[in-house]
């Protein structure tokens, strides 16, 4: 980023790039904990879900690059090491040690819920100080409300398909 466009912006810098290499360090452990569970995936609907499961793991890595991308144009570091994810990230990253698949659902439901906490609090600090930044938390922050909403939806077929089975074995 050149250094006008630095000037101008209203923002505190290095608290902002602290903030972008949290979201990072998230995006990697999102994306690690959302490829390793599609991967060990046991149970009903697994077939369906997997290849969604491997396609938010994806978009979390393309997320990991406009992120990584911004730090740089802010004239930041992205934190280069991965040991340092868990030190930065306020999400946490859940083993897949159950591979069950509502396990697995649920354990990304909690780090998507936290993910958007993370972009609302990034598009929140930049909202009329750096655009550009604003704009790519905003653009994450969606595509991680329709993770949310997927799994939600999941979780909640799921439930159904328990409950016509207690019906059934009822009759």
């Amino acid at each position: 980023m050149g250094k006008k466009a630095i000037d101008i912006l209203k923002i505190d810098v290095p608290k902002l790039i602290d903030m972008l290499n949290a979201a990072l360090s998230e995006e990697w452990l999102a994306y690690y904990q959302y490829w390793i569970g599609a991967r060990l995936m046991e149970g009903p609907m697994r077939s369906e879900i997997e290849p969604e499961l491997l396609l938010h793991a994806t978009q979390e890595l393309n997320h990991a690059v406009m992120v990584a991308d911004r730090i740089i144009q802010l004239g930041g570091t992205p934190v280069i090491h991965p040991k340092e994810w868990f030190k930065l990230s306020r999400c946490k990253y859940e083993a897949p040690e159950d591979p069950y698949v509502e396990v697995i659902l649920e354990q990304n439901l909690t780090g998507e819920r936290c993910a958007i906490q993370r972009y609302k609090d990034i598009a929140d600090f930049t909202s009329g100080k750096d655009h550009t930044t604003h704009q790519m938390a905003t653009t994450i922050l969606g595509e991680e409300i329709e993770h949310e909403n997927d799994i939600e939806e999941w979780i909640t077929d799921m439930q159904r398909m328990k409950d016509e089975l207690k019906k059934l074995r009822k009759k």
